[in-house]
Parts: C-alpha cells; structure tokens; sequence
C-alpha cells in the first residue's frame, strides 16, 4: 500500500479523497465488505481488534473459477472426475481455508489486508485483526463472520440501532424468523447486509455479527463509482 495512495471506503474516509496525487485506491472486496458493519460500530464503541472468518464467493477469483465451479458441480452429479485447474483443490462441495499466497508467519496476504487495510481506512494504526479466509462453493458475494471487542461498553439495542442507520448497510436480524444475510440475496445489490447480531461471550466489551455484501460492486466497481462521485 502506497502511503501517498489513499484507501478510501467514501462511506468511512471519504475525506481522504482530497490528498490524492493522481490516484485513488479501492481497499480489498473482502475489507470493503467488514468495514461497512465494522466501522460505524467503531464510531460509536472505539473498536480494538476483531477475530473474522471470511466466506468468499469464487467469482473473486474470476470468470475461470466460476466455471470450474460450474464444471465441477455438473461432473460430481454424474459421477466423472473433478478436474482441478484454479483452485488446488476441488472447490465444488468443499471449503478451502486458502486466499491468495501464504506468508512466513502462516497468514495469507488476503488475511492481513483487513488489519493492513483497516488500519488506513478507519485512521486506527493500533487496530488489530486475526482473520482466516475461506473460498466457498458460491458464486457470488462474500461473506465475514465477525467478533470484535471494544474500548467501551456495548449495548446490544444501541449496536442494532447503529447499524439500522448506517449508510450503505441494511440490517437484517430476525433469527427467529429465518432472516439473516445471505449471500444469494445480496448478490447484486448495491448495500451489503448485517445481521446476527449479539454480545460476545468471549469479550467483555464485544459484539458479535455476520455481514454479507456483493464483492463485485461494493467491494469493486459500486465503490469506485463511489469515489469517482465525491470527486
């Protein structure tokens, strides 16, 4: 990350447009998707670290991994091999904890973005995050489970309050009623969704919850156009 780039998520730094030189980032799809139910969260209760597990949709990986997908799921149904070409594993009927290369310290690159990249995004140099990626057998739009601890003393009504009013986040939270995100209904739809919300039994002071949002247009092209409207 180029520090004379700025990382901007116009919903959250959208400031930060004022002090390109030229260019202008968009963050990774998978940090772009957390930060959205993440931040406004931050605002309210001082965010210190999260622990996150991603659920990542194949067409983050391209128009060739949803057709190995594709090709996969049709051979497993009559019985004929599963030929391997993008992933390094069948991904139809599985999960492959394995986004991008792996690092020294056993973290994938993709892992680090949401600590690296929030950092930037939420102006919060100590912010801290252990993330596992997992690819899914989905098509489109990822999803993150999240469980964040805070500075500050949390309210579960105030927490769902704050995420009702967030921009470019819809909140949907009635488990009892079957009601919580997903990634096919958030598939190309320009909000990404936050729901399972609940204090964390491991944290003193957290919250946990499960955001889905469409990686190709908030986590992409949606935000892009974003940024190029603020300018």
């Amino acid at each position: 990350m180029d520090p004379e780039v700025p990382l901007v998520i116009p919903e959250i730094n959208g400031e930060d447009v004022q002090e390109h030189r030229g260019l202008i980032a968009n963050p990774n799809c998978t940090t772009a998707v957390a930060l959205m139910a993440l931040y406004p969260l931050h605002r309210a209760f001082r965010v210190r670290r999260v622990f996150a597990a991603s659920y990542q949709a194949v067409s983050g990986s391209g128009a060739r991994a949803i057709a190995e997908l594709r090709r996969q799921c049709e051979a497993s149904a009559s019985g004929a091999p599963l030929v391997v070409d993008v992933y390094p594993h069948p991904i139809a009927f599985n999960v492959l904890p394995h986004v991008d290369s792996f690092l020294e310290d056993g973290y994938t690159r993709e892992e680090m973005k949401m600590q690296n990249e929030g950092r930037r995004i939420m102006h919060l140099p100590d912010f801290r995050a252990s993330v596992t990626c997992v690819r899914v057998p989905v098509y489109r739009a990822h999803s993150v489970a999240i469980s964040a601890e805070f500075e500050q003393p949390v309210s579960l009504d105030r927490a769902r309050e704050i995420l009702a009013k967030a921009p470019g986040l819809e909140l949907v939270d009635e488990p009892h009623a079957n009601r919580y995100p997903m990634p096919l209904y958030v598939a190309g739809q320009d909000n990404c969704q936050v729901g399972r919300v609940r204090l964390d039994q491991a944290f003193e002071n957290g919250l946990a919850f499960w955001v889905s949002g469409d990686q190709l247009l908030k986590g992409a092209a949606l935000n892009a156009v974003q940024i190029a409207e603020l300018l």
